[in-house]
């Protein structure tokens, strides 16, 4: 068997969703690696289709969504052999989920269950995955809300979540996803609703969980100080498409498509001259029942041509790495 570097392999993901006598698309030809050990922020505007390619990985999707790939393929271990997400039973699915690959939700008041103690939701995936006794489970639920600095661990086992603050109910979303010590975590806008000193406080555990549990983390943001912050790649998505795709520097530095350099237009900067104002991106992300014909952003895009109206655009590589869905690229300014 060969070693692979990679842990995640997604190429040519498309997601549409029955409505009644019509159908959705969703995602169109969405396609990432996740290196093992790294983190890949997937990052772009509400309703851009980055939570639902989370749930597709995770087989999560409702019953009327329809998965077609090329490729979704994932390595649990550094020597096994590859599993095909997308071909996978339910059954082997679910024992996958939170063993192998596990999830952070957006919201944890609305993730955890009232009518349970943190204690037993923990320990509930121990007994699903592991099978251990109530004894085991106890001590490793209190060992992983010690990993997380949750305060006297060993006290709050019985806690409910109404008795955690905003900041420690994440932690315990976290301690959730990682009691299995999965070697992929999705994390869904894990910060979203807290405040900015809660959240750098997050960001900083996943950075020391990440480097002591040697695990890799799929990152969905639309903040990209946090991008900055977390990735090592980063995937722009827009209307169900990775429109950009390169290391977290090289976007940062040389943006190649104008919805990205928007988006880093649009970020508050420190020393800012005053003269230099924050630029909104004009307009609104596209109805999936209403796409444009062409590439998709065009209609807000300031560098758009005719071709750009009339003609799908394939991701281009101008530069080893650096994958941008855009023919005017050249057009695009570096952020300086």
């Amino acid at each position: 068997m060969s070693k692979h570097c990679e842990i995640l392999e997604i190429e040519g993901l498309h997601v549409s969703f029955q409505d009644g006598h019509s159908s959705v698309t969703a995602l169109r030809d969405v396609g990432f690696t996740i290196q093992k050990g790294k983190t890949l922020a997937l990052v772009g505007e509400s309703g851009s289709g980055k939570s639902v390619t989370s749930l597709a990985i995770m087989g999560l999707l409702p019953n009327n969504a329809r998965i077609e790939s090329r490729r979704m393929r994932f390595y649990p271990v550094a020597d096994g052999d590859a599993l095909d997400l997308d071909r996978l039973k339910p059954k082997t699915m679910r024992e996958l989920r939170g063993r192998r690959i596990a999830m952070i939700f957006q919201e944890p008041m609305s993730s955890l269950n009232p009518l349970y103690s943190i204690g037993d939701q923990i320990g509930e995936m121990l007994l699903l995955h592991e099978g251990l006794d109530a004894s085991a489970r106890k001590n490793r639920v209190i060992e992983i809300l010690e990993l997380v600095e949750i305060p006297s661990a060993a006290q709050r086992y019985n806690a409910w979540p109404h008795e955690f603050s905003g900041g420690m109910r994440q932690r315990v979303m976290i301690a959730l996803a990682l009691v299995c010590k999965p070697s992929l975590l999705i994390a869904d806008e894990p910060t979203t609703a807290l405040d900015v000193t809660i959240q750098a406080q997050i960001l900083d555990l996943m950075r020391r969980l990440q480097s002591e549990l040697e695990m890799s983390i799929l990152f969905i943001t639309h903040d990209m100080g946090v991008v900055a912050e977390m990735a090592d790649d980063v995937a722009v998505m827009y209307a169900g498409q990775i429109v950009e795709r390169t290391d977290t520097r090289k976007l940062f530095s040389a943006p190649r498509h104008p919805y990205t350099q928007g988006l880093l237009a649009s970020i508050p900067r420190h020393g800012r001259a005053r003269n230099q104002r924050i630029v909104p991106i004009p307009g609104s992300v596209p109805s999936l029942r209403a796409m444009p014909p062409g590439c998709s952003f065009a209609p807000r895009c300031s560098f758009s041509e005719t071709q750009c109206r009339v003609e799908s655009i394939d991701l281009l590589e101008p530069a080893h790495g650096h994958l941008s869905r855009c023919i005017r690229m050249d057009k695009v300014p570096a952020n300086g």
